[in-house]
């Protein structure tokens, strides 16, 4: 009898980066200013750090057995281990699983980061679902020629294999809408092309993350099928790239604060950065569309998954919410009150209905030219429509729960203070919980319904879905008629 060798297993080659790795990725001579003040490193600003410093947390959860199946997968091509942000669905599984880390990025940040790490890919991803029509694109700029489909690929693989952070910025700067060349002037535009690639200036806005990633992702924002070819851009560059300056608006987090008296907006924050390109080199490999106006008007399709990340965040929030009033009624008492009862349903509404639009739009997936599993976009609309819509009532229904509860906080200085502390300990207690129990919900609540972060976030949800009309003016592109039309034909009997 032979004796048989115990079988050898080889752990897979991991792609994944540790949070000091991501953190010292983060040290490359990046220009940010914040007023008249120029950073040396994205450390020097505390909410910026404080933020840095809660995405690094996301990269050491990879390594975490309870957050590895939501963080990662294997790559199915190359057998490595890599993180899920730059998993490319090619099957129902796939895209459950892919959602998995975005609900993890959304519970790690409250719901605060509208654009976290694992929001970027998912455009890259878009665009290699339309792998085929950017392989039949060509540059309209003379004097370089891109190739756009082996670009992307190559940028797809790039990220993965680096565990990349990528910022995007689409949205032009805020400008004179009565005069469409001062919108255009801010457009970024191609100065000079060489057969190495092209120089770019103009800027552009709401670059969250932007000062805690690696790479910025590009382009005039979609739909504009007038734009001239100079500025029609699809691109990527390292942030730190020669000629970008970042000019930060203002910090509205609490990272000094502690965690009782600031639950969440002692994290840190995705500051918003309005993004300088002053002459900046884009490489040819970097290129993925260059000159075509018809390359822009693929924005929609190419950003579903994004969208779809936008709303799966915001179903996720929902629920964070649900909990929430859930323990005001518990420690306040009111949980028999019939009113109360119904102020919470309106929040289990709001939280069933934006799952209900993440369930359908997966279940409606379909396949693109390049065999990749699409949500299906109508669903993300009416869901992205729904949820700001009904965004200012829900967070108005969570105060009111509240009650005075928003309007008397104390930190927990306050209840430690030999002093006055007793008062607030003995006077404010709730339903089976002490004073501070009750105070540390109600300061959690405050920071995300009510505080300068919650604030700036409120603000963020409408800008990021785009404003409702937008909305309802992509539902009528979007969602073909023809069946229901027949439909009422049939029943009346109209032949025509």
């Amino acid at each position: 009898m032979t004796a048989q060798s115990p079988a050898q297993t080889t752990a897979p080659v991991s792609r994944l980066k540790t949070g000091a790795e991501f953190l010292e990725s983060l040290k490359d001579g990046r220009r940010i200013w914040i007023g008249n003040r120029k950073l040396d490193t994205v450390f020097d600003e505390p909410g910026l750090r404080k933020g840095a410093e809660l995405m690094a947390e996301t990269f050491d959860d990879q390594f975490k057995p309870e957050f590895a199946d939501a963080t990662t997968y294997t790559d199915p091509a190359t057998g490595e281990l890599s993180s899920r942000a730059w998993q490319v669905p090619r099957s129902p599984e796939e895209l459950r699983d892919r959602r998995k880390i975005i609900e993890y990025s959304s519970l790690k940040t409250g719901g605060t980061f509208g654009r976290p790490s694992d929001l970027s890919p998912g455009i890259v991803a878009g665009l290699m679902a339309y792998l085929p029509t950017f392989q039949k694109k060509k540059s309209l700029i003379d004097g370089c020629n891109p190739d756009f489909a082996e670009n992307i690929e190559a940028y797809m693989e790039f990220g993965r294999k680096t565990n990349l952070t990528a910022s995007e910025s689409l949205a032009g700067p805020q400008t004179d809408r009565s005069n469409p060349k001062a919108a255009e002037a801010a457009f970024l535009r191609v100065k000079k092309a060489t057969k190495d690639g092209i120089y770019v200036s103009g800027a552009k806005t709401v670059g969250s993350i932007a000062a805690q990633a690696n790479d910025i992702f590009f382009t005039n924002l979609g739909g504009l099928t007038t734009t001239p070819p100079e500025a029609c851009i699809w691109g990527a560059v390292p942030i730190a790239s020669d000629g970008i300056t970042m000019i930060s608006r203002e910090m509205v987090s609490q990272p000094g604060a502690s965690k009782f008296d600031h639950p969440v907006a002692s994290m840190g924050e995705e500051a918003d950065q309005f993004i300088v390109f002053d002459n900046v080199f884009v490489p040819k490999e970097r290129i993925f569309n260059l000159g075509d106006p018809d390359g822009m008007s693929w924005y929609g399709p190419v950003c579903a998954f994004a969208h779809w990340h936008v709303l799966t965040r915001l179903t996720v929030k929902s629920e964070l919410f649900v909990g929430a009033g859930h323990m005001v009624l518990d420690i306040l008492g009111t949980g028999k009150i019939p009113a109360v009862q119904q102020m919470l349903g309106e929040l289990v509404q709001y939280q069933q209905t934006l799952r209900a639009f993440v369930t359908a739009a997966e279940a409606k997936a379909s396949y693109t030219e390049a065999g990749v599993l699409v949500p299906e976009v109508g669903m993300l609309t009416a869901g992205r429509l729904y949820s700001i819509q009904e965004y200012p009532r829900i967070i108005h229904i969570l105060q009111e729960l509240c009650g005075q509860g928003l309007v008397m906080r104390f930190g927990k200085d306050a209840f430690e203070s030999p002093e006055i502390g007793h008062y607030l300990n003995d006077l404010l207690p709730g339903h089976g919980v002490s004073a501070m129990q009750k105070e540390h919900l109600m300061n959690f609540i405050w920071d995300m319904t009510s505080g300068a972060l919650a604030g700036r976030v409120a603000l963020f949800e409408n800008v990021n879905s785009s404003p409702a009309p937008r909305l309802r003016a992509r539902l009528y592109e979007e969602v073909d008629r023809a069946k229901f039309v027949d439909q009422v034909k049939t029943l009346a009997g109209m032949d025509w």
